[in-house]
């Protein structure tokens, strides 16, 4: 019984001295990085710390991704451009001509509008060849005159489906540039968002000032002309649909051994989906028609939601702060989309969010806490808590991006140095490691010599 009491009583020393030794070393923060990704104009993910006990030798530090947009609505005036050139007659299924498909189209795109927004004033211009005549009753081609106004800037949704609905042809050519140049007009002076709808089934082979319908250097003078006038639109927010192009291959104009093909005029004039003339343009079949009216164009002026979808942010650690930190999530934090612990083949944390809306926010916090028994090694260090962290998002535009950064908060474990201030020969102060060593050494001896006493008798 003795024995182990005496046993009992050494071990006691033992752990009393360990714990006093552990409470001299403290935690600082030597730098307090916020890292910050930038996701795109209006998102972005941080990472920091929010709060530490150093005492007990814990920091928390939080992740958090935000969404700053807003729902965007179209504000100002809108001009409709259309095509009204014989081609639209042309029949795409049944007894459906393309102009049936584009002028209802059009109808559903303003009803749209003006539902999310009943202070949208649109109007519509149509453009194909004009009637003017001269004196000798010849069609004056390359005019202004080859573009008509059917609506002025309005928000009355009857008078503008009815303008649409009753859209004639006047000609078989088409003189794009004529329908731009009288929409540009047909803004006001009003300092707002101005927004430019064209729709179109033809290559413009006519321009204002230019009405040569055979030559190669015609055809060159209409598409330079009418690049610049589509360049001149830079204030406006401009969407172009072209449509009932099946062969870009097939000549448009040729002269001798001078020829233009529909592929090159288009690239020439409009440029490509990938690198349009000006901001956004469709290249479509006559069956993508309603798709791209009602919805893809419809999307492009109305972003509702402005959401960052399929988010994944992993979050790397350190060997060190795996192998000497405990890492806990914060209670009342939804954990049910973050890693249950760390990974210990990567070292890190995977955060999943299917969906982050405009005005949204998200959060994860946890706690790293040194442990009891920790690699003496890494007193004295600078210590990262995070190696690095990295996001997986698909953007508002539907492009997949990843973007890292190794910015990080930084800790340290120091244990207190000898106050040189002091007097050598001041005695030690209770609780100092000194006091504890001695005292663990007279009690050892004491053990000792009692145990050996009692084997002397």
């Amino acid at each position: 019984m003795k024995k182990i009491f005496t046993l009992t009583l050494f071990l006691l020393i033992i752990l009393i001295a360990t714990n006093v030794f552990a409470v001299t070393t403290t935690m600082e923060i030597v730098e307090d990085n916020i890292c910050k990704i930038t996701l795109n104009d209006y998102s972005s993910l941080e990472k920091k710390i929010i709060s530490s006990d150093l005492t007990n030798h814990q920091v928390t530090l939080q992740l958090e991704i935000t969404n700053d947009s807003e729902a965007i609505i179209p504000t100002g005036e809108l001009m409709l451009v259309i095509d009204s050139s014989d081609s639209m007659d042309t029949i795409v299924e049944g007894t459906t001509t393309r102009k049936d498909l584009v002028l209802d189209s059009a109808n559903k795109l303003v009803e749209s509008l003006l539902k999310v927004n009943s202070n949208l004033k649109i109007g519509v211009v149509t453009f194909s060849t004009g009637t003017e005549t001269d004196s000798e009753s010849h069609l004056i081609t390359g005019t202004e005159a080859d573009a008509q106004k059917v609506c002025d800037l309005t928000t009355d949704l009857s008078k503008l489906t009815t303008s649409i609905s009753t859209i004639e042809g006047t000609g078989q050519y088409t003189n794009l540039d004529s329908g731009l140049q009288l929409a540009k007009k047909s803004f006001s002076s009003e300092d707002n968002n101005k927004y430019m709808i064209v729709l179109t089934d033809g290559l413009p082979n006519l321009a204002v000032g230019h009405n040569d319908l055979v030559s190669y250097d015609g055809l060159t003078n209409v598409i330079t002309q009418t690049k610049t006038t589509l360049k001149s639109l830079s204030d406006i927010n401009v969407i172009t649909m072209l449509t009932g192009i099946d062969n870009e291959e097939a000549i448009f104009r040729q002269e001798g051994d001078n020829s233009y093909t529909y592929g090159q005029v288009i690239n020439e004039v409009f440029g490509t989906e990938e690198n349009p003339t000006i901001e956004k343009f469709y290249n479509i079949s006559d069956g993508e028609i309603e798709q791209t009216i009602t919805n893809d164009i419809y999307e492009d002026l109305v972003p509702i939601t402005q959401s960052l979808k399929n988010i994944t942010v992993v979050d790397y650690f350190p060997q060190y702060i795996v192998d000497n930190f405990e890492m806990t999530y914060v209670e009342g934090i939804d954990t049910s989309n973050v890693s249950a612990e760390i990974d210990k083949e990567t070292n890190s944390i995977t955060w999943n969010l299917a969906e982050l809306s405009a005005g949204q926010s998200a959060i994860i916090q946890y706690n790293l806490t040194l442990k009891e028994e920790f690699d003496e090694t890494i007193i004295d260090k600078v210590l990262d808590t995070n190696e690095k962290v990295e996001i997986n998002y698909t953007d508002f535009d539907n492009t997949k991006k990843t973007v890292d950064s190794d910015v990080t908060p930084k800790i340290k474990l120091t244990t207190p140095t000898e106050d040189n201030t002091i007097a050598k020969d001041d005695l030690p102060q209770t609780g100092s490691p000194l006091i504890v060593l001695g005292f663990v050494c007279l009690v050892s001896l004491g053990i000792f010599l009692g145990y050996k006493s009692q084997k002397i008798k």
